[in-house]
């Protein structure tokens, strides 16, 4: 655990350092977000805190692989690399996108690249747990149900990415929970703790920490197309990653409970939920008005919380909680007793409930503006 809490430290660090170098080269290049109709900033804000984030996960995962432990596993060591090379060629489309406005193909094209790059490395999805059987996948479906997710978690984080340090929040919270389940599962079927899906979510919690400061409202940068599809392709490939290093059979032993086989596939969903349920929402939306899925409009989650009436740190501080609620939920339904998830699921879930449609600011701060 130590030597995990290092790479988050590293990277945490790396990322906050650099951001600001990052800043002035977005000002310099007029990498600029503007402020449009549906945005909720009211002064020009620099992009690229996706390079920040970029280098500071390649200084985690370096310092990662010169550590005897993690250094010492050869799987850990591809995925990662493989995961970090295909990292960087999202974040540098999103950068592209950041500059220029691609076109939504364009933004496409190259997030499927980018998948691809994993793919072809062996990182992909092998299996799927399902009740009373898990499928195991031939190569084409495997290739299929790979890019599927990674395409679906990019651009669900990049939906989400519309208020200061909502995505960086919400992506620190879901990534966590996902490690903790990552180290907790290795620990309960006693197998090495050194695997690439603890280690890539960890670091990504910790870029995620690093850019906080700059971004938490009033931010003074964003991070951009190349940070939002960063960290979603960090997401959905730690994710699949660890389906490459687990035995589905053993899922449901040691200690796991009824559900341990199918924490796979549910623990991804509820660690991106806002994400997803944003993501879904805004295509049944938008399809319904007779427009395509990309189009732009006003009505996200975030959106909604300030039309509610909340400032715009309380409404970020609504969804992380919202997050935070579903994503550890999820985990203790695997790992705590029965009464115990219920205690805390109902608990929390009443909690964000009452914040959110209960008492709500009228007034916003100065420094919410």
């Amino acid at each position: 655990m130590r030597v995990y809490l290092l790479v988050l430290l590293v990277a945490a660090v790396v990322t906050y350092l650099l951001s600001g170098l990052a800043r002035r080269l977005a000002f310099r290049y007029n990498a600029v977000a503007m402020v449009r109709d549906r945005d909720v900033h009211t002064r020009p804000i620099p992009y690229f805190g996706g390079i920040s984030m970029w280098f500071g996960l390649t200084a985690a995962l370096l310092v990662a692989s010169t550590l005897p432990w993690l250094g010492g596993f050869p799987q850990v060591n591809h995925d990662a690399q493989a995961i970090l090379l295909a990292g960087g060629l999202i974040c540098a489309v999103g950068v592209l996108d950041d500059m220029f406005e691609l076109n939504a193909l364009a933004k496409v094209a190259g997030q499927l690249l980018a998948a691809g790059v994993v793919v072809l490395n062996g990182v992909k999805i092998y299996w799927i747990p399902l009740p009373d059987t898990i499928i195991s996948l031939d190569d084409g479906s495997s290739i299929v149900v790979t890019l599927v997710m990674i395409f679906v978690t990019v651009n669900a984080i990049n939906l989400i990415d519309g208020l200061d340090g909502l995505a960086a929040g919400v992506v620190a919270i879901g990534a966590s929970a996902f490690f903790i389940y990552a180290y907790w599962l290795s620990w309960e079927q006693e197998l090495v703790r050194a695997t690439a899906a603890s280690l890539i979510t960890v670091a990504t919690v910790g870029i995620a920490l690093g850019f906080l400061p700059y971004n938490i409202h009033p931010a003074r940068m964003f991070m951009g197309d190349s940070g939002s599809m960063l960290l979603g392709f960090l997401l959905a490939t730690s994710t699949i990653s660890l389906t490459g290093q687990l035995d589905p059979s053993r899922l449901n032993a040691f200690g796991l409970g009824a559900w341990g086989a199918y924490l796979p596939l549910l623990l991804p969903l509820a660690a991106m939920a806002l994400p997803f349920g944003d993501l879904v929402l805004a295509y049944v939306r938008r399809t319904l008005a007779g427009k395509l899925w990309y189009q732009a409009d006003k009505q996200h989650l975030h959106h909604r919380m300030l039309n509610l009436g909340h400032s715009h740190r309380r409404a970020v501080g609504l969804l992380w909680l919202w997050s935070a609620v579903i994503a550890y939920g999820v985990v203790l339904v695997g790992f705590a007793p029965p009464w115990v998830t219920a205690v805390v699921l109902v608990g929390g879930l009443a909690l964000a409930a009452f914040l959110t449609w209960g008492k709500r600011s009228t007034k916003v701060s100065a420094a919410d503006d």
